[in-house]
């Protein structure tokens, strides 16, 4: 039984106590105005119900990113984590940071307020955009489709003709895009039709 759920906090946002040191990778599902004190809803959809209210350093990281419009981040990916050292009233008390993001080309650093009158270097990295991925409806056809050819004895030929087909080595079929598994479907129904 996993018993994660009954330590989160009940509350309208995330935290940092959400959050562990390692990144979590969340995706923007909405953003909308927010309070004087924190004026800007992050809504996420790892976490339904519950914004992602980000520091005011941390909107300058996001506009410096992204840019101002805040109707384009829909959908993007932010890596959030709880950065320990940060500082509230002289104590560490830990708050949310952001360690990657989506639509980034390169790493970004800027200065940001560390402390009233101190200015450091903050960066975040590009996060991976994650490779689009065949169906688990698509695979099962696939698989089917070698059983009933009866072109392919063993795994290691079928892999030969899926890496052939694909145009690149294949160890699994789990590994071929929507493309790759068209481009074996087809390498599969010419054998088929010789």
């Amino acid at each position: 039984m996993d018993i994660s759920r009954t330590i989160e906090a009940d509350s309208t946002q995330v935290n940092a106590d959400d959050l562990t040191a390692e990144p979590r990778v969340v995706t923007i599902t909405a953003v909308t105005k927010g309070t004087a004190d924190q004026p800007v809803n992050i809504e996420l959809a790892e976490f339904p119900g519950r914004a992602y209210r980000p520091c005011k350093s941390m909107r300058r990281v996001i506009v410096a990113a992204w840019g101002p419009d805040a109707s384009t981040y829909i959908g993007r990916k932010l890596a959030i984590y709880n950065d320990r050292e940060v500082r509230w009233g002289g104590q560490a008390v830990g708050g949310v940071r952001i360690k990657a993001m989506s639509h980034l080309d390169k790493p970004l650093t800027l200065p940001l307020t560390v402390t009233r009158g101190k200015r450091a270097p903050y960066s975040v990295q590009p996060l991976p955009s994650e490779p689009v991925r065949t169906s688990a409806e698509d695979l099962s056809r696939l698989n089917k489709m070698l059983t009933d050819t009866g072109l392919i004895e063993d795994r290691a030929q079928a892999l030969k003709l899926i890496s052939r087909a694909a145009g690149r080595t294949i160890t699994t079929t789990k590994e071929l895009t929507p493309t790759e598994a068209q481009a074996v479907f087809t390498a599969i129904q010419k054998e088929t039709d010789q």
